[in-house]
């Protein structure tokens, strides 16, 4: 089963580049963590990254996250049009359209980059967007629609950065396919909804959790303290837990942890300079 997946990872690659001379990504591929991670809380958001080769991740609000790089790149994941009182314009925004709540009809058209996850009914999108710092791709996956299911409505989003691989889940309705599986390849650090009910069922969930095998998991979507608890409780057998006095997260490639674990942020809205 490992090399038919791996097999038609190389060859959903093989046939993107080849279709569109894209760079390839070095996600899809075989690595090993490194021992240890540093996590780092700053006074703020608006505050310099350590080095050149860290990330900083930044629980929004819901699913939305705000991802920062060295070089000054600004991500906001699942767009709604509102970040907070802070006046960013961020460079990309991604956006699932599930629900209201992941999206917006009317993004600030001084954005440079607005990326939908979602193109005509049943026939998805395709982004593999390339800024020499960042390499942001898609990969499609089906939601539920009034009683049926639309093909390909949804996205899941993956930012290659500072030898990372940040996965960031979406409104998943479904486990992946293994052909999804391995398109999606290597994520280091997964941003997961762990509602288990407008999304996945938890246990669903947690088999594609399982199934990544990423070393950093970032809880969303989860409503309020109950949900979160029994994620927490579910996943914490054979999860690390660490619950983190603050909205972000600093994590660089060479300090990812030996084993996998939980990193519970606290989200707060991007507050403008004092």
């Amino acid at each position: 089963m490992f090399w038919c997946v791996l097999t038609a990872g190389l060859a959903v690659l093989a046939g993107a580049v080849s279709a569109q001379e894209r760079r390839a990504s070095h996600c899809i591929a075989l690595a090993e963590a490194a021992p240890g991670i540093d996590y780092l809380h700053q006074a703020s958001w608006q505050d310099p990254l350590p080095d050149s080769a860290s990330v900083r991740i930044h629980y929004i609000d819901h699913a939305s996250f705000l991802i920062q790089t060295a070089g000054g790149l600004n991500v906001v994941t699942d767009f709604t049009g509102f970040i907070g009182t802070a006046p960013l314009i961020p460079d990309v925004v991604t956006m699932n359209h599930a629900h209201g709540t992941h999206w917006t009809e009317f993004p600030d058209p001084a954005i440079p980059h607005v990326l939908r996850g979602w193109g005509a009914f049943g026939e998805g999108i395709d982004h593999h967007l390339d800024l020499d710092e960042m390499l942001i791709r898609n990969v499609s996956t089906d939601i539920r629609s009034g009683s049926g299911v639309e093909p390909n409505g949804n996205s899941i989003f993956v930012f290659e950065v500072a030898g990372l691989c940040i996965g960031h889940l979406g409104h998943l309705h479904h486990v992946p396919t293994p052909a999804q599986f391995a398109a999606l390849g290597r994520l280091d650090v997964v941003m997961a909804a762990v509602d288990g009910g407008t999304t996945l069922p938890l246990p669903e969930m947690l088999e594609v959790l399982g199934r990544l095998r990423s070393s950093v998991v970032i809880p969303m979507h989860w409503f309020g303290e109950v949900t979160l608890e029994r994620f927490l409780s579910r996943i914490g057998e054979s999860y690390v837990i660490e619950r983190v006095k603050g909205p972000e997260l600093v994590v660089s490639l060479r300090s990812l942890p030996d084993r996998p674990t939980v990193y519970v942020l606290r989200p707060a809205f991007l507050a403008a300079a004092p």
